[in-house]
């Protein structure tokens, strides 16, 4: 297998379990140094620390909370301390609470706003100052965006923001080369998806697209590898629809 990311350092938020996970775990295959981002599951974080090291590539686990601005700079910090650069950043991180209007907290509002928004936001900044040319951002984003689903305005929200990120901050990056990209699942076989539904919910969520399935995280990872690779020179200030034909 021909490995594209040889020589290149990447960092991925919420790289512990689900999409971040196979995300790191591809880039690692393809000849990366990985940095696993993690906010709590330290034993899963270490264990993908050690999948990579199995596949003969090099990793680091490191706990940061991406809402705090502190942590994020720690996060680069140790980046730079250990590998001495970044090629790549996966702004993978994320959190969802699905309620109604009339249901939602103030701090359930500020804790979605915090993590999506402004930790991805804070480490774009990073990136922008730390990265090498001709480096990778790419951002995860979420299909809803584009649908209209009961309970879903504040996750949708967080998400259309980064959206917008990424299609207003391509033009300020361009000039070293960096471009950025978000990459938009549908739904996905993840603990974050599953969560709090029932099985025939989830089967009827997953017969919503073309192949009548969920989508599993190799499938959103096998993009966000392109999107990694010098292959997708070209391409920046995009969002793409990884979601089967959902929407």
């Amino acid at each position: 297998m021909e490995k594209k990311l040889t020589g290149k350092v990447a960092l991925v938020t919420g790289a512990s379990k689900g999409i971040g996970k196979q995300i790191a775990l591809d880039l690692a295959s393809h000849g990366a140094k990985v940095v696993v981002n993690y906010a709590s599951s330290t034993a899963e974080a270490e264990e993908v620390v050690a999948q990579i090291k199995s596949i003969g590539s090099d990793a680091i686990a490191v706990k940061a909370d991406i809402s705090n601005l502190t942590d994020i700079k720690d996060l680069f910090y140790q980046t730079l301390s250990t590998f001495g650069m970044l090629d790549i950043l996966i702004n993978n991180a994320g959190t969802m609470i699905t309620k109604p209007l009339v249901l939602m907290t103030e701090e359930e509002f500020d804790k979605q706003f915090s993590i999506n928004v402004k930790g991805t936001y804070f480490a774009i900044q990073q990136a922008a100052m730390f990265m090498n040319e001709n480096g990778r951002i790419i951002n995860l984003s979420t299909s809803v965006v584009g649908q209209m689903f009961p309970n879903y305005s504040v996750y949708a929200g967080t998400k259309g923001a980064v959206e917008q990120f990424t299609r207003h901050l391509a033009k300020e990056l361009g000039s070293k080369g960096i471009t950025i990209n978000a990459v938009a699942p549908g739904p996905v076989n993840t603990e974050l998806f599953t969560a709090g539904k029932t099985e025939n919910q989830i089967q009827t969520i997953g017969s919503g697209n073309a192949f009548g399935r969920l989508g599993e995280p190799e499938d959103i990872s096998n993009v966000v590898l392109f999107l990694a690779s010098d292959e997708s020179g070209w391409v920046t200030g995009q969002t793409i629809r990884v979601n089967g034909g959902f929407i």
